[in-house]
């Protein structure tokens, strides 16, 4: 298995990693995730969970490591949520299913 944004590095040549920060079209933030040949980036004055896909080219600039912004648990369970939400009827279906799998039942 590849590590995040392995492929966005490679095939653009740009050193785009999680925590870097950035600044896309004159607005700053950070690299918070992968999202394909995409970067995910935060931007500054968002939610945490406000990530929005960026070309890795596209008026980036590559500036240097950052903090990443801390998620409250709600915003951890959104995140996952957001990536599975295909296999569910709502996030409230998710978070049940979730307890049982802690729980065991």
């Amino acid at each position: 298995m590849s590590e995040p944004l392995e492929y966005v590095r490679n095939y653009y040549g740009v050193p785009a990693v999680i925590g870097r920060r950035v600044t896309v079209d004159g607005k700053p933030g950070i690299i918070t995730e992968e999202m394909g040949a995409y970067i995910g980036v935060n931007f500054d004055g968002t939610k945490a969970t406000a990530v929005m896909p960026c070309h890795p080219t596209w008026k980036v600039e590559y500036l240097e490591m950052g903090t990443l912004p801390k998620l409250t648990r709600g915003q951890k369970q959104w995140m996952e949520y957001s990536k599975v939400r295909d296999c569910f009827e709502n996030f409230r279906e998710f978070l049940r299913y979730k307890q049982q799998q802690r729980t065991g039942a």
